[in-house]
């Protein structure tokens, strides 16, 4: 059974964070140790909350207690999301390094989170430099989205050569798999949305239909990092995680848009996170 130590936020009420990676994980039989950033009522998208956001040092606190229950290298991977300062950040690259330190094999996964496609960077000033000098170099596996692989790059994704350009050269700066969600570029079919996923192998595109959810849900990204990660660790084969993670989260949109709520309608499609009822078969483009 891996383990993973998921360092992420939490809220209250919805799925984003923690909440939106610790229950698809432990569904998927992973042992999670959860550690929360944050302790909000509610995700920011809803434009007021109430809560704490937790120091650096904090966090630190929390990831020495953990050492002294030998949970550091029991742990196969670390998994990290939305940072809100960088000296957080800092914790969390420290961490991978205390959890390395004690089981060289562990991986890193980092969703290099800073903004989206049509809103910019949402995220405070010097995030983005640091998940691009520090975080990224430092990981294994990252799943940026479209707009967040751009700026890694420096370099447009508009067209599937563009795309690819732009992932290799991200894998350059460090990562072994590169996994862009919410990829749509000129050729992609109305109606639908890709993932690109580019490792040192090869390059795979899978493409599923894109369901009218409005508004877009938050939460997506961390469930789609949560799952990929589970599946590379247990099946060590990037591209049926590739397969999984496309059809599961196809199923979660589907299960969402039917419930009419702006959360991911995570506990109504648990079984199909496991066992998705449809499959989109990725295809090989380098």
């Amino acid at each position: 059974m891996p383990s993973i130590l998921s360092i992420q936020s939490h809220v209250a009420y919805g799925y984003v964070g923690n909440r939106a990676a610790v229950f698809p994980l432990q569904r998927l039989g992973v042992e999670v140790h959860a550690v929360n950033t944050v302790q909000f009522s509610n995700h920011t998208g809803y434009g007021d909350w109430t809560g704490e956001v937790f120091g650096a040092g904090h966090i630190r606190e929390i990831i020495d207690g953990l050492a002294r229950r030998d949970v550091l290298g029991a742990t196969d991977a670390v998994l990290s999301g939305y940072m809100g300062a960088h000296e957080l950040g800092q914790v969390i690259v420290d961490t991978v390094a205390r959890v390395r330190a004690a089981n060289p094999d562990a991986r890193y996964c980092c969703d290099p989170v800073m903004g989206d496609v049509g809103r910019g960077f949402f995220v405070r000033p010097g995030i983005p430099e640091f998940m691009r000098e520090v975080a990224v170099p430092a990981a294994d596996i990252i799943t940026p989205n479209q707009f967040e692989l751009d700026y890694l790059t420096g370099l447009p994704s508009a067209t599937l050569e563009q795309a690819l350009s732009a992932s290799s050269r991200v894998r350059a700066l460090g990562p072994e798999l590169v996994l862009v969600t919410s990829l749509v570029r000129d050729r992609t079919p109305p109606g639908t949305i890709e993932m690109l996923l580019d490792s040192a192998e090869g390059a795979w595109l899978v493409r599923t239909p894109r369901l009218p959810v409005e508004p877009a849900p938050n939460g997506a990204g961390d469930c789609t990092a949560a799952l990929f990660l589970a599946r590379v660790l247990e099946t060590g084969d990037p591209v049926a995680a590739l397969e999984h993670v496309a059809a599961a989260l196809h199923a979660l949109f589907t299960a969402t848009h039917a419930s009419g709520s702006r959360e991911l309608a995570l506990i109504a499609a648990q079984d199909a996170l496991v066992a998705p009822p449809r499959r989109f078969p990725p295809e090989r483009v380098r």
